[in-house]
């Protein structure tokens, strides 16, 4: 699926199911929460913390759901995510070729 794909089924499934996008602040919130949920999995799978009991390792899922809400707030707001991606890989290369093979820390 490519990401213009993504942007064109997840409209379509809310036009579907979900009824209308929540307002851009609402996703910009719902945003953040998934942000977190991933940040707790990655805590405790690659950090210091440990899985309480009942907790479990959905990484997969918690990174869906980050996609899932900023394709939402792409479609409300007109963003093409496909040449918006387009031009950050640009930015970077012109920006950060040399930059990065030339850093010890990365050595």
């Amino acid at each position: 699926m490519t990401i213009e794909e993504a942007q064109k089924t997840v409209d379509e499934w809310i036009k579907t199911y979900g009824v209308r996008y929540f307002s851009e602040l609402t996703n910009m919130a719902v945003l953040t929460e998934e942000v977190g949920e991933l940040a707790r999995v990655l805590a405790r799978k690659y950090g210091d913390q440990s899985f309480k009991a009942g907790e479990k390792d959905n990484m997969e899922e918690e990174m869906a759901d980050v996609l899932w809400v900023l394709i939402c707030l792409a479609n409300q707001t007109g963003v093409n995510l496909t040449a918006a991606f387009q031009k950050t890989i640009e930015k970077k290369t012109n920006r950060d070729k040399e930059r990065h093979k030339n850093n010890s820390k990365l050595q």
